[in-house]
């Protein structure tokens, strides 16, 4: 585990998010570990159109709770599917469960948890393999031509108990190779600031995405990252988020007993 914290990290005052260009997102990766990308700019990397995207929004609405929460809390909702993506092919794998050794996830670390499937309503539409295909695409320039093993999580943090807590485990790594997070909405909250620290540094940056499709994609062994809890403006809200993990050489899973 990294042993920058927030509690040391220096963290910089930008709340709005420092865009980067969509031709230079392999260069900021490779620089920093860390890129944002405006809705314009995720619309020009997958080459689509900004009602294509909006196309996905609606299975935001039927996702179920999210039952492995250790906290108690009541607060996400999500589903989960995996793929292997090599060159411009996708290929959906066996519904399977998502695993995170405790190295990287302290609450929900060495537990198997077996999600929802995402809907085929979804991951059938062509902007879908678009998006995901891309973002493969970068991974292998980066990293060199290779399979990536990809799992995607659907996620909904309301404000059911009063706060949701989009990373309950607090700031971490998720122990892949790259972590693209996307915004799709969000509806009547305040907070939810993104923090994304140097894993070997003292530094940091803070800010918040409130447009929908803006990206965040981090190289996961440069920084860890966090979001900060939110709040309801009024009665309820929420905020949606699909989280993209590209693994080269496999899929996390439990190590055989013996090995």
């Amino acid at each position: 585990m990294a042993s920058l914290t927030p509690m040391t990290a220096s963290l910089s005052s930008t709340l709005t998010p420092p865009y980067a260009q969509p031709l230079r997102l392999g260069r900021a990766l490779a620089t920093t570990g860390h890129a944002v990308v405006s809705p314009d700019g995720l619309c020009a990397l997958i080459g689509t159109a900004p009602d294509a995207l909006d196309a996905l929004r609606p299975s935001w609405d039927d996702l179920p709770p999210d039952a492995y929460l250790r906290d108690g809390g009541r607060y996400r909702r999500r589903r989960h599917a995996c793929f292997i993506v090599e060159d411009t092919q996708i290929d959906p794998v066996p519904h399977r469960a998502h695993w995170q050794p405790v190295e990287y996830n302290a609450l929900h670390g060495g537990l198997e948890r077996w999600f929802e499937p995402m809907s085929r309503a979804v991951v059938d539409q062509p902007v879908w393999s678009r998006l995901v295909v891309a973002l493969a695409g970068t991974c292998s320039a980066l990293k060199g031509a290779q399979p990536w093993y990809v799992e995607a999580h659907q996620f909904r943090i309301d404000t059911t108990d009063g706060i949701g807590r989009p990373t309950p485990e607090g700031a971490h790594r998720d122990g892949v190779d790259f972590v693209a997070v996307v915004l799709v909405g969000r509806d009547g909250v305040k907070g939810g600031e993104t923090r994304v620290f140097e894993a070997a540094g003292p530094h940091g940056i803070r800010f918040t995405m409130t447009q929908p499709w803006t990206m965040l994609m981090l190289d996961d062994a440069k920084v860890i990252h966090e979001s900060t809890p939110i709040q309801p403006v009024g009665e309820h809200g929420h905020r949606d988020t699909l989280v993209l993990t590209f693994r080269a050489g496999g899929f996390q899973g439990p190590v055989p007993a013996g090995s």
